[in-house]
């Protein structure tokens, strides 16, 4: 089987992709950002850079593709996403005709009776969209995905482990049946395997029918080992209730505010035609929080700082899976190899290139909480290898001659990530950015970087400009070709 996984660098793409290679099929991983599916690092795997609603890009996509797994939803674009789904469906149906693809695969949502939320009628219609051709589509219905990285998981892992009181809405006594992410993959990888499943509408779920509450609690019994209190209330509506979620939990507030939407419904999977054909034993909600857990620790450090990796985290499976971030970048004319020698040469010595006496002051500060602080300076003023340590900084990853990955190793509360970059563009410049990336321990972390928001864009605006500087200082600059 030749598998094109539009959607791969998302939550399920990313865990599909690895799963199908396993089992010998050829793979195409696609997703906008090609640097993101590089990044993970898949043997075997050939990653493409295509957009859903980009109609030229995915001729090249979809060529020569006899499956189509369909895992796109632009649910983080706001609330016009249900326009944007629209069109990515109809563009992907038209060119997998085009490609003589023989079957899609797409994952939607369990649909409630009667009304239902813009998210879940999205996800509904996206299915009838690509239905509507000759190509015949299998369409998984899943409710909540137990999983490091799954949004609704994420919420009830940021509440279990950082309010041990909670005030909740209604939907909290709202039922489902939570299915673990293992499970769901074997049935995307089974049902292209079992042509009964062709043309089909399949509900699947976990063994276990159970309240939202129910999940909160057990999670944190299994991942804490205490009891939460829950008191429902019935002012906060799901609307109130996403606001409320986006400032306790690091969860994006653009998928938690249409994800809440659709919890005051029961989502209750009709699975019995799914076991029939692809029986399977199904793990219980609490083995798929051990699963979860354990995949985390066990994960490999990526080359370049990844959404939810634990080497990014601190190792703690309370931090946040979810970061905020912020940057800059600057084009300057200095060749990639003087801009990688003023990242590689940083702190230290010769001290941060911006703001030096507010990084200084920043380490006296946490040398007075305990922390390292600026005493451990550097191994060597100008080389860098994985594991050293730069002032308060660890290096975790890095490429060289193209970007060094620091985790921080003051006291925070939460994961602070630091990534400096240099990558060539036209007329031999470079462009030069610094990306901070903070992964929050609960509601003091999320303060603690809400405070730091008016400074941030200068901070790190400088950094790039700064070293810029070095770069242009250490080597002449890289004279600029003339317009044609």
């Amino acid at each position: 089987m030749h598998a094109v996984v539009l959607g791969a660098s998302g939550y399920i793409g990313s865990h599909l992709v690895p799963r199908l290679a396993a089992r010998g099929v050829q793979v195409r991983a696609v997703a906008r950002n090609l640097a993101t599916l590089e990044a993970r690092g898949w043997a075997g795997v050939e990653c493409v850079a295509a957009d859903a609603l980009r109609p030229e890009t995915l001729d090249a996509a979809l060529a020569g593709a006899d499956t189509l797994y369909y895992l796109v939803h632009s649910m983080g674009s706001g609330s016009d996403f249900p326009r944007l789904d629209r069109a990515g469906a109809r563009n992907v149906r038209r060119a997998a005709e085009r490609a003589g693809v023989r079957r899609i695969i797409y994952l939607g949502g369990l649909q409630p009776p009667g009304d239902t939320s813009a998210h879940l009628e999205s996800r509904a219609e996206t299915g009838e969209i690509l239905r509507d051709g000759p190509i015949p589509v299998t369409e998984l219905r899943a409710g909540i995905i137990v999983g490091a990285g799954s949004a609704a998981f994420e919420v009830i892992r940021d509440l279990a482990f950082h309010l041990p009181v909670m005030i909740t809405p209604r939907w909290v006594r709202s039922r489902t049946q939570p299915i673990a992410l293992d499970d769901l993959l074997e049935y995307l990888v089974r049902v292209a395997e079992e042509p009964a499943t062709a043309g089909r509408t399949l509900d699947v779920g976990g063994p276990e029918v159970l309240s939202y509450a129910e999940m909160m609690q057990q999670f944190a019994r299994f991942a804490t080992g205490r009891r939460i209190l829950i008191l429902p209330v019935p002012v906060l509506t799901p609307r109130l209730s996403s606001y409320w979620l986006d400032l306790v939990t690091a969860v994006p507030a653009n998928v938690v505010r249409p994800l809440i939407e659709g919890l005051r419904h029961d989502l209750l999977a009709d699975d019995a035609a799914i076991r029939a054909l692809i029986p399977l034993h199904l793990h219980t909600y609490v083995e798929a929080i051990g699963s979860a857990l354990a995949l985390e620790r066990s994960a490999s450090v990526p080359a370049r700082w990844t959404e939810g990796a634990m080497a990014y985290r601190g190792q703690r499976p309370d931090i946040a899976y979810f970061s905020r971030s912020a940057g800059a970048s600057v084009d300057a004319d200095v060749s990639v190899e003087a801009a990688w020698g003023a990242i590689a040469s940083i702190g230290g010595r010769a001290g941060w290139p911006s703001y030096d006496w507010l990084w200084r002051l920043r380490g006296v500060m946490d040398r007075l909480i305990g922390g390292p602080g600026m005493r451990r300076g550097r191994r060597h003023p100008t080389e860098v290898r994985a594991g050293d340590t730069i002032d308060w900084w660890r290096v975790v990853a890095l490429e060289p001659g193209r970007r060094l990955t620091l985790v921080a190793e003051m006291r925070v509360p939460g994961s602070a990530v630091l990534e400096l970059e240099a990558v060539p563009i036209e007329g031999g410049r470079t462009r030069i950015t610094a990306t901070s990336y903070f992964h929050p321990a609960g509601i003091w972390g999320l303060l603690y970087w809400i405070a730091l928001i008016p400074v941030h864009k200068r901070i790190f605006l400088t950094l790039a400009e700064g070293l810029a500087r070095r770069a242009a200082m250490a080597v002449p600059a890289t004279p600029v070709a003339p317009a044609a």
